[in-house]
């Protein structure tokens, strides 16, 4: 039995052996290279370093970081860019084959699955809308910057932020943004904005009722319901009866 799985083994060297001679191409490289590369088809080290796979050094002799996007790689101005910034100057390493691969098919030189956010410098991170255009529904018209705090790197649907669990946008306080958020800081807000909400009328209110701890209103008031209050964790009406079923 020895034998003949020898033999087997041996017949499918030979078969490796032949094709590879015949069709090297097909057996060593993945698949034909982009239209732009067609010159570089038989000269595999010009891309690859030998048992070492391709070096983005090598695509920085032809692909200058400091004219991607600017620059072809004759030196010729681009006049239709990829993308509206040229945000390969950014980058804070040289790791062509983490975005792009040559030999693919027909999803070759694409960025392949989601860019990596981390391969940016750090100061660049957070200044979404310098590659990426703000949308254009009713909510984000009214914010500016600030991404984050929505949003993460890794996937931008969906959100993080759940604005029910903070306080729920009913009827009576379908408000603009920036009513309750001043100067696009959504890690702050103010109830000073409408109705009797000054904190001097606020202050005489709560204390006629027997509240001192009234900064934070979110801690106690989660909507517009007046009657609709939390008090030391606990639900409850509002006003002096509510008061006094949290107190009993």
């Amino acid at each position: 039995m020895s034998r003949i799985l020898k033999i087997i083994l041996a017949i499918n060297l030979v078969a490796l052996a032949v094709l590879v001679f015949v069709y090297p191409h097909l057996m060593v490289g993945p698949g034909k290279l982009i239209p732009g590369h067609k010159a570089l088809e038989t000269d595999c080290f010009a891309c690859h370093a030998p048992f070492a796979g391709a070096e983005s050094e090598r695509c920085a002799v032809c692909h200058k970081p400091e004219e991607i996007g600017r620059l072809t790689s004759k030196g010729l101005p681009i006049s239709k860019p990829l993308t509206s910034v040229p945000f390969h100057q950014k980058l804070s390493s040289l790791e062509c084959t983490a975005c792009h691969s040559d030999h693919a098919g027909v999803k070759r030189f694409r960025v392949q699955g989601h860019f990596k956010h981390a391969l940016l410098q750090p100061a660049t991170r957070d200044q979404c809308e310098s590659c990426h255009k703000s949308p254009k529904d009713n909510l984000h018209r009214q914010i500016s910057g600030n991404c984050a705090q929505c949003h993460s790197q890794e996937k931008w649907v969906p959100a993080t932020f759940d604005h029910n669990k903070y306080f729920v946008l009913d009827k009576d306080h379908n408000a603009r943004c920036v009513t309750c958020h001043q100067g696009n800081d959504y890690q702050r807000y103010t109830c000073y904005g409408c109705h009797e909400h000054t904190p001097e009328n606020i202050r005489r209110e709560h204390i006629e009722e027997g509240i001192r701890k009234f900064d934070e209103c979110v801690e106690c008031h989660r909507s517009g319901d007046e009657h609709d209050i939390r008090w030391n964790g606990r639900e409850g009406r509002g006003g002096r009866e509510g008061r006094r079923e949290h107190d009993d």
